[in-house]
């Protein structure tokens, strides 16, 4: 599996697997980034690679020192589930 990149020209962070690619989609103002979409192929289900996408924009995102609103199902799930993402959603 490959990275996870943030295709800023595109406001989406993506990754390659297998030849597919998996994306997090996000509009972005100031300092505050909102998770809209999650798009994994078919091809990929089942395979964590959900999961690896949003762990790896979500590091980016605190890297970045932004402040994150997961309106995506998928991302506030996967939050729900990993507490020390917990402080990167906006109050």
């Amino acid at each position: 599996m490959s990275d996870v990149i943030d295709n800023k020209a595109h406001h989406r962070f993506e990754l390659e697997v297998e030849g597919h690619l998996a994306t997090e989609h996000y509009k972005r103002e100031g300092n505050v980034i909102t998770f809209v979409h999650t798009d994994v192929p078919k091809e990929l289900g089942g395979k964590g690679v959900g999961s690896k996408l949003v762990q790896g924009a979500l590091d980016q995102v605190r890297a970045a020192g932004l402040e994150l609103v997961p309106e995506c199902p998928f991302v506030k799930a996967w939050i729900e589930k990993h507490p020390e993402y917990q402080d990167l959603v906006k109050k």
